[in-house]
């Protein structure tokens, strides 16, 4: 094969260690990598995705965009069939609802439905109206014809920092509303990309979603505690604390527990995955975990 990849912008080699990193993450042994990597190949295979927008930032969608090393943008736009996307898409108004509307009739039954926002469940929903419909409304019909949901960021998830109390506007989870659909739980603020693309690739793969945990979360992302591979772990084993920002402590690198970081208690890859392309994380510059994939 020649040096151009499969997809716009990507080579052979970084194809190929993209499908060796997501059946590593899967736990899957290498024998299966091959497997991976067709079913990302075979064009027909693609799945069609109805990608929805609720009370949210579009976090979950730009991270996803500014991943570099390799495009996972451009691996996941070639990987499905993206029908309905209302930041990504070209058309708007009217022109947007026939695509998504046509996208749901074709594909009934078999698109997978991926929600970006908290749900507003107050006042009949009228917090948040797309095209005429609240996000409650949207979301009911879209997941009627759904093979399977994908809750996309602590918000979708959870109901995120829209649902901190007081709550005005009601805003819940998607679970907390569609209650006869698997639904695969990818929180995090924003959660990393690479675990949306091997959530995808799994399911185009194997045509079953991966194993999950009680919150809903895959277990090969978040089946482990942040705090197990943290860089800073043996500073806390060795009871070495910062205790103020800036302070000596800080300075050398030693653990942010008393800073209040929430990673003995945080279940993510985050520490091992990494942000950006250039391996950090927020506790790798100095800022304690929050917690934000946990509800």
């Amino acid at each position: 094969m020649g040096k151009e990849g499969l997809f716009p912008g990507t080579t052979r080699r970084d194809f190929i260690k993209t499908c060796m990193a997501v059946s590593a993450m899967l736990g899957l042994p290498f024998s299966m990598v091959s497997k991976v990597a067709a079913a990302a190949r075979k064009s027909d295979n693609r799945p069609a995705v109805i990608w929805l927008h609720f009370q949210e930032c579009t976090g979950c969608s730009e991270t996803l965009l500014r991943s570099t090393h390799p495009t996972v943008s451009s691996l996941i736009l070639d990987l499905v069939s993206l029908d309905y996307h209302e930041t990504l898409m070209a058309g708007s108004g009217h022109q947007a609802e026939k695509s998504l509307h046509d996208s749901m009739l074709a594909n009934k039954g078999n698109y997978i439905l991926v929600v970006e926002g908290a749900i507003p469940t107050k006042d009949n929903g009228i917090h948040c109206k797309v095209a005429g419909k609240t996000a409650l409304e949207s979301l009911k019909k879209a997941a009627e014809g759904a093979v399977a949901i994908i809750a996309i960021g602590t918000c979708a998830s959870y109901g995120g920092i829209q649902s901190v109390g007081p709550n005005p506007t009601g805003a819940v989870g998607v679970g907390d509303i569609v209650k006869d659909k698997p639904i695969i739980n990818l929180p995090g603020c924003p959660p990393n990309p690479y675990n949306f693309l091997s959530t995808v690739l799994y399911y185009a793969t194997f045509k079953k979603l991966p194993e999950l945990d009680q919150m809903g979360r895959p277990k090969f992302a978040y089946g482990r505690k942040i705090h197990e591979h943290c860089e800073r772990r043996p500073h806390f084993d060795a009871g070495r604390f910062a205790k103020a920002y800036g302070d000596a402590g800080h300075s050398e690198g030693y653990c942010l527990y008393k800073l209040g970081c929430k990673g003995p208690a945080t279940h993510a890859n985050c520490s091992v995955l990494r942000f950006n392309d250039v391996g950090v994380w927020p506790v790798s510059v100095g800022h304690p975990c929050i917690g934000c994939t946990e509800p």
